[in-house]
């Protein structure tokens, strides 16, 4: 599974998504989470953790104590040695390019590695947020939802037509009534799953309320 997967990703790729998070997602949660409700978001096909650390970044932005709150980010894959790294949560120094300073400096510490080289491993409130399993796209779903967001970007560009669109059904139900979900910069809802959600923002899409 390791040797046939394709693990290209970065923290906050496609920035307009956690932009969009931020200001159109997150204003409601932030209310949700303070008064005790439970906020989940879904990173699927999460690679080695930039994207699910992302959003917890993100989320930690508008709510400082969600480690304390009923805040949760499933981030799945799956490739169990991306995974792997994901919840160990080391990145080399050169990955954190994108993250501002200020977070860098709150949310990750300082190390090396055994050749000394800089990098920065995510603090215990940071990991807390973040839930990494191994999961197949195509196989058996166990999670119930549901869901405040869901990111499913650049992956299902790799699959059969027929199975994007399988997958894209299944978000569907999982989704809560103003949940959004995220695809990647080259993908396009089409056949059935069109007619179950309705564009929002750039690769951005909302359950339809026609």
């Amino acid at each position: 599974v390791s040797a046939l997967t394709t693990n290209v990703t970065r923290f906050f790729r496609e920035p307009h998504h956690f932009q969009h998070l931020k200001s159109n997602v997150l204003p409601a949660l932030t209310t949700k989470a303070r008064s005790g409700g439970n906020v989940r978001i879904w990173s699927a096909a999460c690679s080695s953790g930039e994207e699910p650390y992302s959003i917890a970044l993100s989320v930690l932005s508008a709510i400082p104590d969600a480690a304390s709150r009923n805040v949760k980010i499933l981030a799945t894959d799956i490739d169990p040695n991306v995974l792997q790294k994901g919840s160990e949560g080391i990145y080399p120094d050169a990955a954190m390019r994108d993250v501002a300073p200020e977070m860098c400096k709150r949310w990750f510490s300082q190390t090396t590695d055994e050749d000394g080289s800089k990098m920065w491993k995510a603090k215990d409130e940071l990991r807390k947020l973040v839930v990494f399993r191994q999961h197949n796209l195509m196989g058996n779903w166990p999670m119930r939802g549901p869901f405040d967001a869901i990111f499913c970007r650049n992956a299902l560009i790799y699959f059969k037509e027929a199975s994007q669109v399988e997958v894209w059904c299944r978000f569907a139900p999982l989704l809560a009534p103003e949940g959004r979900l995220y695809v990647g910069h080259s993908e396009r809802l089409f056949g059935k799953a069109a007619s179950l959600y309705e564009n929002e923002a750039i690769t951005t899409y909302r359950l339809s309320r026609g």
